[in-house]
Order: structure tokens, then C-alpha cells, then sequence
């Protein structure tokens, strides 16, 4: 089993908005820090955070100068430790690109939704890909309205919703992310 070999993307471009068009969405500052701690306590390589926006990289700069520098790192070193996995990028195809220079292969990249779609796979499967494959795992959140068809296409594996069956499906993705994470990695895999 190899590990540490998942890296999460959270992506804001491209996205879907509320009319299906693709959008961009703005960052929030929860998002980032909340998802951090969330990767660092699933041992995951990196967390990247993908928008094509000047201003909204800006935010996501400040919100990790805050912790990792100056009071923030005082404060609580904790958070410093999370936030150092978080990586800044305009658009997905160079987060491809950094994991496959690192990794010398390109990443098997997996599809989430909030939405059942064809083709898509359970958790448990998903557990047992993690523990079998020896490529990286990217795993895609979308924010907004969700990840449009056009990474749907370039994506490997379509992993199932988290709630399909719910008369309220509408987690936040920071929930989301926390329990994809727990389900596919848990205290079962040896901290993969």
C-alpha cells in the first residue's frame, strides 16, 4: 500500500451557478482552514485550491499568511501545520500538472456530486481503489452548483453521493469533504 498519495482539490472555476452556466465562486475563508485541518487529520498530501480570480486568490493568501506567519502561527500552531498542505492554483490542469511532476504519473482523478450519476462507484469501492492503486488520487469538490460535464469527461471514477436518497441534499462542502475523506480513509486503511 503506498501512502499518503491523495491530494483534494476544492474547485471555484470552473464551476456550475445556479442557471447551469459555468461560473466562478468565491472562496470563503471557512472553507479554506476548515478543509485544511480536515485533510492534515486524514494524513491527505496536499489540498489545493483552484480559482481563476485575482481577488479571491488574494483571500485565499491572506488566510494562510495569517496562520503560517505572525500571530496566527503563535496562536495556534495546529492550524499552521493544516495550512501548510494548501496550495493555490488558477485552473485544474496545473494541479494535473504538479502532482504528475511530482509523482512521475498523472493522478487518477475522481469525479464527487451531490447528484447520483451513471456510472459512479460506492464508497467501499472507492476505499479499495485507494488501497490498491498506485497512481495518486485527486479528488475533485466542486463549489457553487457543482462540477460541470467538462471534468466529469477528463475524470477517471465517479464516486456515488454522499446522501442520494435525502429530502434535503445540500451539504456544505467542508461536511462533505470531512465525510468522503472518513468513509473512503477512515481508521480502517493504516492512515493511507
Amino acid at each position: 500500500m503506498v501512502l499518503n498519495k491523495i491530494y483534494i482539490a476544492l474547485i471555484h472555476y470552473p464551476v456550475l451557478g445556479r442557471d447551469g452556466k459555468i461560473v466562478s465562486s468565491a472562496v470563503t475563508n471557512l472553507d479554506v482552514h476548515d478543509i485544511s485541518r480536515t485533510s492534515r487529520t486524514y494524513n491527505v498530501k496536499r489540498f489545493y485550491v483552484v480559482t481563476n480570480l485575482p481577488a479571491q486568490q488574494d483571500i485565499v493568501k491572506r488566510v494562510i499568511r495569517y496562520w503560517t506567519e505572525g500571530f496566527g502561527l503563535k496562536y495556534n500552531p495546529n492550524r499552521a501545520e493544516a495550512l501548510r498542505l494548501v496550495r493555490l492554483k488558477s485552473y485544474i490542469e496545473e494541479v494535473v500538472e504538479e502532482i504528475e511532476e511530482e509523482e512521475k504519473m498523472k493522478p487518477l482523478l475522481v469525479f464527487t456530486s451531490a447528484k447520483r450519476r451513471e456510472n459512479s462507484i460506492s464508497f467501499e469501492r472507492m476505499k479499495e481503489l485507494v488501497l490498491r492503486e498506485e497512481r495518486p488520487i485527486l479528488i475533485l469538490f466542486g463549489t457553487s452548483w457543482g462540477l460541470p460535464n467538462e471534468i466529469l469527461q477528463i475524470s477517471d471514477v465517479i464516486l456515488e453521493p454522499v446522501r442520494t436518497y435525502s429530502d434535503f441534499n445540500h451539504l456544505s462542502v467542508r461536511a462533505a469533504v470531512a465525510i468522503i475523506l472518513d468513509r473512503i480513509i477512515g481508521e480502517n486503511t493504516g492512515g493511507v
